[in-house]
């Protein structure tokens, strides 16, 4: 890999909280099988292999949360709570949140027809991170980095039923119909301990506060805020 491509994996490394040992296995991670096509890579440098390992370390992590967190429940509930965090969609929403299109490598054909947005590749490349995160350390690093993720996934699925809305798509799309203000998230304070911190956010149209919300990290802590714009304009999520 030139030096180039180590550069401008450097933001996406940031994002996820994460910086390789081998760059190479992020690399690989972000290859897609329409790539490694074309330039007729061996099929261990796509993504296909750590996208296998990927599916059963989350589906491991996941399973080990709800089985210790919700004790009581039946294994019914638990595969059906299980189903609802650990989908295309949900993986997909993982991807755009740390921007991950951005880094694929993508074939030809793919780049022309959106796959840089396709819920399909994203939630592919999710899982491929996770395996590329877990080669490159260990299971108590992958477990803490995709629980930052799908904890609030699982909270909402089991209060709630469903799977956790994304408030923030929701009240930019909701927005953007009835006004052309700019939409930003304001961080407002941090408090507490390193290991338990609360993020107050803020979220503000033309710099004007239309909700707030607070979260254990910045992600949710924007969720929220959402949320709340979103009940006071007159949405019904309690």
């Amino acid at each position: 890999m030139d030096n180039e491509r180590i550069r401008e994996l450097e933001p996406l490394q940031k994002r996820l909280n994460y910086y390789f040992n081998d760059i190479e296995v992020l690399d690989t991670a972000l290859t897609h099988s329409s790539y490694a096509n074309e330039h007729n890579l061996h099929i261990s440098k796509c993504n296909e292999r750590l996208e296998f390992l990927g599916d059963t370390i989350v589906n491991i992590i996941v399973s080990q949360y709800l089985y210790k967190k919700y004790p009581f429940y039946p294994e019914g509930e638990l595969t059906k709570i299980r189903a609802k965090v650990v989908c295309e969609h949900s993986l997909a929403l993982v991807a755009r949140s740390i921007d991950l299109g951005k880094y694929l490598l993508l074939g030809k054909g793919e780049e022309s027809t959106g796959g840089r947005d396709r819920e399909s590749i994203l939630g592919d490349a999710s899982e491929a991170i996770t395996g590329a995160v877990f080669i490159d350390s260990d299971f108590d690093t992958v477990n803490n980095l995709l629980l930052s993720n799908f904890e609030a996934d699982i909270v909402h699925a089991v209060t709630k039923g469903n799977l956790f809305i994304d408030y923030k798509t929701e009240l930019q799309e909701k927005l953007q119909r009835a006004t052309k203000g700019k939409i930003e998230y304001v961080l407002v304070k941090e408090e507490g301990p390193d290991h338990n911190k609360l993020f107050h956010m803020d979220v503000t149209i033309n710099k004007e506060t239309i909700g707030s919300g607070v979260g254990r990290n910045k992600k949710e802590g924007e969720q929220m805020a959402a949320k709340e714009a979103l009940i006071l304009l007159g949405d019904d999520y309690e």
